[in-house]
């Protein structure tokens, strides 16, 4: 383990394309059913070890599993909690990406919401740690997901139908998850809270006003669970949160500035880093940076895509450095990719050498603004 902590001025969302290998052993385990869940593990081990060297090669400072384990970025931890279920129903359509639309799976509330003392990533990012030399973090969707992402009718509990029980009961989840994430070791935790962007999309507020909820209200509360699910980590323990309009396949679903959402995120959710999706107009302008308090939280804005292969030139994103400069302290910034490489198992449409290639521009574009990763 590295001596140095987080934050760093280079970092990464977390997924990363699944190997080859991994693809064939998951359809072997889990449509086949050829091998055990030994031999998938054994398989996804070697996997992980091999792109956690990869990030290390690289000069990053923080390293993930890829979520090379997973299905999905959020549903695979969502579907391991005490009282959520993921139904795939036939003849249902899944979610429309623009181009693209995801497998027919519905997550449901059945019961009490609760995190497991054997959730299953505990236990992946346990390896991690084992493999890695610098720090391990893991990535899970935020609490937000767990309500942005289950329809109405299909939280089947009554008391869950007063929504500020069922926000607090998240929140008291999430609360356990962090406690047992910290107990595993970990000290770098990031949630995937992308929902307070798709809520500055007019579109989709206007979605939920038609549905009686104010997105201003929404996005008050999914701050409030955050915080209270984060508020009483060990002082050694830092929370990272990633925003972005949507990753499946190399296309997207929402767009809009961070503008509606900027206060409740920088100063109401108590998170520490914030990686921000800029690499298109679909995000809008640097100034909602203003609204990032002066201290010791960190902005790193995803100025390089990981939809498409293309490479940023380094002096175009000097030259966005010194845009958001006007907006937020320079030292309160670094620099991360827009996204994850593959936030489902699909995976973006890239090769795994386009995906090293971002991850050294990352690292390159560091050490060009402030001479360190």
């Amino acid at each position: 383990m590295t001596t140095h902590t987080p934050p760093y001025r280079a970092d990464h969302v977390g997924s990363l394309l699944r190997p080859v290998p991994v693809k064939e052993a998951r359809k072997k385990f889990y449509e086949d059913k050829s091998i055990s869940a030994e031999e998938l593990k054994d398989v996804e081990d070697a996997a992980v070890t091999d792109v956690v060297k990869m990030q290390q090669n690289l000069g990053l400072k923080a390293v993930t599993d890829g979520e090379l384990r997973r299905s999905f970025w959020h549903f695979d931890f969502m579907g391991a909690l005490e009282g959520l279920d993921l139904e795939e129903r036939e003849g249902e359509q899944g979610l429309q990406f623009h181009g693209a639309t995801v497998r027919p799976i519905f997550p449901t509330i059945t019961g009490k919401l609760d995190f497991p003392d054997d959730h299953p990533m505990l236990d992946h990012f346990k390896y991690l740690a084992s493999v890695a030399k610098v720090t391990p973090k893991i990535s899970i969707p935020g609490p937000s997901c767990c309500h942005f992402r289950v329809a109405k009718e299909d939280v089947h509990p009554k008391e869950y139908q007063d929504l500020e029980v069922l926000f607090a009961d998240l929140a008291r989840t999430y609360a356990k998850a962090v406690k047992k994430f910290y107990e595993a070791g970990c000290r770098y935790l990031q949630m995937d809270d992308i929902f307070f962007a798709y809520l500055c999309d007019p579109k989709i507020r206007a979605e939920k006003k038609a549905e009686g909820l104010d997105p201003d209200w929404l996005i008050d509360q999914y701050a409030k669970m955050m915080r209270d699910a984060i508020k009483d980590r060990p002082e050694d323990m830092l929370i990272g949160m990633h925003m972005c309009r949507g990753n499946f396949k190399s296309t997207w679903v929402a767009e809009g500035a961070y503008d509606p959402a900027a206060d409740a995120v920088f100063n109401k959710t108590g998170v520490d880093i914030y990686f921000m999706e800029y690499d298109t107009d679909r995000a809008g302008g640097l100034e909602p940076l203003r609204l990032l308090p002066k201290g010791k939280k960190r902005v790193l804005p995803g100025f390089i895509t990981t939809k498409v292969p293309d490479l940023e030139p380094l002096d175009d994103l000097r030259r966005k450095f010194d845009q958001a400069g006007k907006y937020a302290d320079l030292d309160q910034l670094g620099i991360a990719p827009q996204c994850g490489f593959a936030s489902t198992e699909e995976g973006n449409l890239i090769t795994e050498d386009d995906q090293k290639r971002k991850l050294e521009l990352v690292v390159k574009t560091a050490e060009a603004i402030w001479g360190e990763v």
